[in-house]
């Protein structure tokens, strides 16, 4: 089978604790990443850049953000649509306040201040936790959307009160804007998400990933073992808004095109969540699967009855797809706790015993 793994012995501590303990990990990342950079870009059309592969990979890096802070560290939030929103309102102001600065630096430094929001909201964590930090944090949702709306400056006293992406270059290439390519879109993202998920994927499996797990699992024996929980709970928050508040940028300024303020309201928290729930808490991988799951049912759910020939109301489509969407989080809840990540690691096991019984 592909997963037999005779022949590859480990000889050292070092060996055995790498990021591809089995060579044929590494070959299936291989593969993805040659999908993700060469395959797609050549062969997808302009509708699947805008409904399928610009969208997962900013859902899936807002979940990453999101799984920092609640998969990882244990701190339950529902404010990640809020936070978004700071990204992405902090992007337009410094595209607009120094046009001359490069897109993708400002998308970068745009979660410098989700980051600062995020902390100062996340202070209370250090007092509360559970349930009452999810209403803190429902609180923070509550009053940023508000304040997207109500203060003029923050979207330069549009009548309109949206804020409009204007047409941003480096060089040759248009970035963002009306006037921009989704390739060049695609790639902009693909290239964001991919440098922060490497830095995610070597942050929770150092030092700090380890603090973060025990700080989740037992937040009263860490403290005893000597662990700073102030520090521990605020990077995290600030590393986990950092995260969201680019995706954010990304979300506003490589996808929609524009936003008004309720576009960053509770459902886009509640769904971003939903990916997380869904691809496993706790996971890198699982915040891809979810987001392929979440993106992805709408437009097969939209495709079935050309296919079958029914004549099915849009609406009535997407009242199914909340109805599957509800399904699968109580059925992950109760089946599979950890989600997709989960059942491909039980997947994985399986192909790597093939055919004797484990």
């Amino acid at each position: 089978m592909l997963y037999r793994t005779a022949g590859q012995f480990k000889t050292s501590y070092r060996a055995d604790q790498a990021l591809f303990p089995v060579r044929q990990d590494a070959l299936l990342l291989g593969v993805i990443l040659v999908l993700a950079w060469v395959v797609f870009p050549l062969t997808a059309s302009e509708f699947a850049f805008q409904t399928l592969l610009i969208p997962i990979l900013i859902y899936s890096l807002a979940a990453l953000g999101l799984n920092i802070l609640t998969g990882y560290a244990g701190q339950l939030s529902l404010g990640t649509g809020a936070f978004m929103g700071v990204g992405a309102y902090a992007c337009y102001k410094l595209v607009t306040i120094f046009p001359w600065m490069n897109p993708i630096l400002a998308i970068l430094l745009s979660g410098v201040f989700s980051a600062g929001i995020g902390v100062m909201f996340g202070i209370p964590s250090l007092r509360i936790k559970g349930f009452y930090l999810a209403i803190a944090t429902l609180a923070a949702q509550f009053f940023l959307v508000w304040l997207f709306e109500k203060w003029p400056w923050l979207y330069n006293y549009n009548a309109s009160g949206a804020i409009q992406v204007p047409n941003l270059d480096m060089g040759p290439l248009i970035v963002a804007g009306p006037l921009s390519e989704s390739l060049t879109k695609y790639y902009v993202v693909l290239a964001i998400v991919t440098l922060l998920t490497v830095v995610c994927i070597n942050l929770t499996r150092g030092n700090l990933g380890r603090m973060w797990k025990a700080t989740r699992d037992m937040d009263i024996a860490a403290e005893l073992i000597g662990i700073n929980l102030m520090k521990s709970k605020l990077l995290a928050f600030a590393i986990s808004s950092y995260i969201v508040g680019v995706a954010g940028a990304m979300f506003v300024f490589l996808w929609r095109g524009a936003a008004e303020p309720n576009l960053f309201d509770i459902a886009l928290s509640f769904q971003i969540l939903f990916i997380a729930i869904i691809g496993g808490l706790g996971s890198i991988l699982g915040n891809y699967l979810g987001a392929i799951l979440i993106v992805g049912l709408p437009v097969v759910l939209n495709s079935v009855p050309d296919l079958v020939g029914l004549d099915i109301k849009s609406a009535t489509l997407e009242h199914i797809n909340i109805m599957i969407i509800g399904a699968l989080i109580i059925f992950f809840l109760i089946v599979e706790p950890h989600g997709l990540a989960r059942l491909w690691g039980l997947i994985r096991e399986k192909l790597l015993v093939w055919p004797f019984p484990h």
